[in-house]
């Protein structure tokens, strides 16, 4: 009989020798205590696959919360470059607006309204028929007699 590591110590002579006493012949006590023994190696086996499964949702738990935290610090990035764009959309629309605005205005003003002042000093148009010279003078003549 050997005895096996459990979570639960289990000495397998001890209970052999307990059927013995108790009047179970040794083969069917040497058998009961392997029955017992294959069950018991079972049901740690069932627990310990319980505890890794248990452990392994565990550190499946914590990589997803890795990869959670991974995508948060990307929708924060993505929703910090989407406000920059956003704001950077809006300036430049309202340069535009406003630029469009101005050339408006400017094309419908009234024209420049001119002082007399500025008129008088514009040149006189020149005559269509040219002047004659003036006549040479001439000196007197004696009368003839």
């Amino acid at each position: 009989m050997s005895t096996t590591a459990f979570a639960v110590p289990f000495d397998t002579l001890a209970f052999v020798k307990k059927l013995e006493t108790a009047g179970v012949p040794s083969s069917q006590a040497e058998a009961q205590v392997e029955m017992l023994s294959d069950v018991l190696q079972k049901v740690e086996a069932s627990r310990m696959q319980e505890l890794a499964t248990k452990g392994d949702v565990r550190e499946a738990e914590l990589r997803l919360e890795g990869k959670i935290e991974s995508v948060r610090k990307d929708i924060e990035a993505a929703k910090s470059d989407t406000l920059k764009w956003t704001a950077g959309m809006f300036a430049a629309q309202t340069a535009l607006i406003l630029g469009a605005l101005f050339a408006v205005m400017k094309m419908n003003q009234p024209p420049a309204y001119q002082s007399p002042a500025q008129e008088m000093r514009q040149t006189a148009p020149a005559p269509s028929v040219p002047l004659a010279p003036p006549a040479a003078p001439t000196a007197p003549t004696a009368p003839a007699r």
